[in-house]
């Protein structure tokens, strides 16, 4: 049986694919996926520490600050005392960092008509919808979602739905 035949592949190399496009598009605003999702995230839980912001994402906080060091560097997002424990940091985004985000909504609206034009809209469409029942089945939430909400019915502020 050669490798092929596997579905998995199929979605693995799908999903690199379209990562690709991604990346080339943010890289035309200075950012990588991952790091517009965390702008994403923390646009919804901040102020919040870097531990909570790691624990949605499922990492290690030694990973999530390797991530959040480069965008304070970057003046995305701001490291600052905690106001009630003297020994704790919060994460909120700059003016820049909130500035990016109608960017990256941008973006990732262009790669969904990128996926729409490639495969149609009906298509698109069940593709995501699968997509994010398979998400959810395995245990993925919107990060930074509030509890109160559901994932399905999340949108963000343009009106497209939320990664």
């Amino acid at each position: 049986m050669t490798t092929d035949s596997f579905s998995l592949h199929y979605l693995l190399h799908a999903a690199a694919l379209v990562e690709e496009s991604l990346r080339e598009r943010l890289a035309e605003i200075g950012l990588r996926p991952r790091q517009a999702r965390i702008i994403q995230a923390l646009s919804r839980m901040e102020p919040t520490s870097q531990v909570s912001l790691a624990r949605e994402f499922s990492i290690t906080s030694a990973s999530m600050s390797t991530m959040t060091v480069r965008l304070i560097e970057a003046g995305v997002i701001s490291r600052e005392p905690h106001p009630d424990e003297a020994r704790s940091n919060v994460l909120r985004l700059t003016e820049r960092g909130r500035g990016l985000l109608s960017h990256i909504h941008v973006a990732w609206r262009d790669i969904d008509a990128l996926i729409a034009e490639r495969l149609g809209p009906e298509n698109a469409e069940t593709l995501a919808r699968l997509a994010h029942d398979l998400r959810d089945r395995l245990g993925g939430h919107v990060p930074g979602a509030r509890s109160t909400e559901t994932q399905s019915t999340r949108k963000d502020v343009n009106g497209g739905a939320t990664l």
